[in-house]
């Protein structure tokens, strides 16, 4: 593609890079949808990647980074690889003239994110980081009443999300190496939600309890110079209720269990009874965000509203700031 400017009206011809699980499930939620098309698909070796393309019908399977990024009927990349990766793997595709879709969380850490976001900007290259809950249909319902002032001023935000494990000793979240722990890949859901509707903090402060060379088991208070606070945990050794809301002056919103994919939620206010919104359709899918990134490209935009550049930036400093207050650095982590 090269100019990130579009495709006219017909599907957007998608590579995956990596094959994991998480790109399974990519490559489940594109085969239905009539906008996007699966041509190819790349790892580290080919037998993986060839696995892969037999398992999803993809036409071609590449066993190197390089190969998939220079297959020219290749215009967007979905990014699959663990976030230890990603500031490498998104590197190699803007330098191909690829649109990106990259994995969550960004990168290891904001250096790493803003040299990306920086490249993109200097070739004109879409990039958008893939945040599915901020393509979610009922995140946009409830940021849009909260802006309304539905709530009132907002003076508190709470989210968690916990897991309870017991995990392999192997698994990548207990693996220093692949950027590993809870704060990274579970806690940038209750960050970024906070982010959404309060914007970067002034002050952060954490605690975390940290077991072989990752944090198990994290809290943050994030203060705002409104006088607003999030209060935000995740974990990898408690099933914690995955639920949000925001609190207003003048009532609240609360989102049940799995809030970062939810499809409801509840507003509360003084004098009236709760008022339930349910917004149709996927909720714990990919296809708001690649359609999304289709409506993008088709409209020569470099970057997407609903998950805009300067906004997974903020989200990765405070990242950052509550790693410096847990002593949490990754192997050879460095800025870029």
């Amino acid at each position: 593609m090269g100019d990130g400017t579009g495709t006219g009206t017909r599907p957007v011809r998608w590579g995956i890079l990596a094959t994991g699980s998480i790109a399974g499930k990519f490559a489940g939620d594109v085969l239905p949808l009539p906008d996007a098309e699966l041509v190819a698909v790349g790892s580290r070796a080919p037998g993986p990647a060839e696995d892969f393309a037999r398992r999803f019908g993809i036409p071609r399977a590449y066993g190197s980074w390089a190969e998939l990024t220079a297959d020219p009927e290749v215009e967007a990349v979905y990014v699959a690889t663990p976030h230890s990766a990603h500031h490498a793997a998104v590197r190699q595709c803007l330098e191909a003239g690829r649109a990106v879709l990259c994995e969550k969380p960004f990168t290891l850490n904001a250096a790493e994110a803003e040299a990306l976001v920086a490249l993109a900007r200097e070739r004109g290259l879409f990039l958008m980081e893939a945040m599915w809950m901020y393509c979610n249909p009922a995140i946009h319902r409830m940021a849009g009443l909260v802006r309304d002032g539905a709530i009132g001023e907002v003076r508190s935000v709470q989210a968690d999300f916990g897991i309870g494990g017991p995990l392999d000793p192997g698994h990548r979240l207990l693996d220093p190496a692949l950027g590993g722990g809870a704060l990274l890949d579970l806690g940038v859901y209750p960050v970024s939600f906070a982010h959404l509707v309060l914007g970067e903090p002034a002050e952060v402060a954490a605690w975390a309890h940290l077991s072989g060379g990752v944090d198990t088991n994290t809290g943050l208070v994030l203060g705002y110079d409104s006088g607003a606070v999030a209060t935000l945990s995740c974990s990898l050794v408690a099933d914690t209720p995955q639920v949000a809301s925001v609190t207003g002056s003048a009532g609240r919103i609360e989102f049940p269990r799995g809030f970062f994919f939810g499809d409801r939620f509840v507003l509360h206010r003084p004098g009236r009874d709760p008022e339930e919104f349910t917004e149709p359709g996927p909720a714990a899918s990919f296809v708001h965000q690649i359609n999304e990134v289709t409506r993008c490209l088709r409209a020569g935009e470099l970057e997407s509203p609903l998950v805009p550049l300067d906004g997974s930036l903020a989200v990765m400093r405070t990242l950052d700031a509550a790693r410096a207050r847990i002593g949490l650095r990754y192997p050879g982590e460095r800025a870029a």
